[in-house]
């Protein structure tokens, strides 16, 4: 699926009407089957982007297509049909604490099922194999049949991402996938779904603080601070310097919680030439 928005207005959907406009004049192409990582710091416009891409914020100003559709312009039945191509993945995702967890996955593909075949799903999973691969992406498997309330939090959120690789959708929109996990799985959740989505021909829009993360599996990189874009660059091209300028106030949010050794090892992989030291 492609997307393109064009010089749009948007407030964040919990802001007072008075609010100044969470992003402003924003203007941006995505093509079918590409992968993009949005980084800046808190307050940037990352997550109100993602509502306005997924539908369920409607712009103050501009234009907004998926696919060629503008989807405040189709009927209510076309714009739940557009809708169903495409998953939101929230950082925090809305898992019935007493929902097994099989059913929680096989719920990324209800949008491709009718009534019947719905309320089948809660009491008989149609597909476990579909949901075991899933988790065995995430190194979740064994918990397939426990109920989500005995989850940990990194747990859940792996989870809510399982239900992207069961999912009929050709647009995956993923909000801070990586909050609650450790290192290790957080590059193995960055590795699925970027491999899967590459393999399906999947667009994949993705909000990350982790910006070593972003660096090592994106090959463009769109910067937002204060809801306007400062780049929009093939990995390769995005600086050090440029990152510094854009966390500017915010340098604690850069390094974030990561291993300082580490990110100065991927600064160095895609800019050898600069010096890394100046990113604090």
């Amino acid at each position: 699926m492609k997307l393109q928005i064009q010089d749009i207005d948007a407030c964040h959907p919990s802001a007072p009407s008075s609010s100044a406009p969470a992003i402003k004049k924003m203007s941006l192409q995505i093509g079918s089957g590409e992968q993009i990582a949005l980084i800046g710091p808190s307050g940037a416009g990352k997550t109100t982007l993602l509502q306005v891409l997924s539908c369920t914020l409607k712009p103050l100003k501009g234009q907004v297509a998926l696919n060629d559709q503008n989807p405040w312009s189709l009927s209510k039945r076309k714009l739940q049909k557009l809708r169903g191509q495409l998953i939101v993945a929230p950082q925090v995702p809305p898992l019935p604490p007493r929902q097994r967890v099989i059913t929680s996955v096989l719920a990324g593909r209800l949008p491709a099922m009718n009534l019947a075949q719905s309320i089948q799903s809660l009491f008989y999973p149609v597909d476990i194999p579909a949901a075991h691969q899933a988790l065995s992406k995430l190194d979740l498997p064994e918990k397939i049949f426990e109920r989500v309330d005995r989850l940990s939090g990194g747990e859940r959120q792996r989870v809510g991402l399982a239900r992207l690789f069961v999912s009929p959708a050709k647009l995956w929109l993923v909000d801070e996938p990586l909050s609650a996990l450790d290192p290790t799985r957080a590059r193995l959740a960055m590795s699925a779904l970027t491999e899967n989505a590459r393999e399906s021909g999947i667009t994949l829009v993705c909000t990350l603080h982790q910006v070593d993360m972003a660096l090592a599996f994106f090959k463009r990189i769109v910067g937002l601070r204060h809801g306007q874009i400062e780049f929009d660059l093939p990995t390769e091209q995005v600086t050090p310097a440029m990152l510094k300028s854009l966390y500017s106030q915010y340098e604690h949010e850069l390094l974030g919680h990561q291993d300082r050794e580490l990110i100065e090892k991927q600064f160095e992989r895609v800019t050898p030439a600069v010096v890394v030291n100046n990113c604090r």
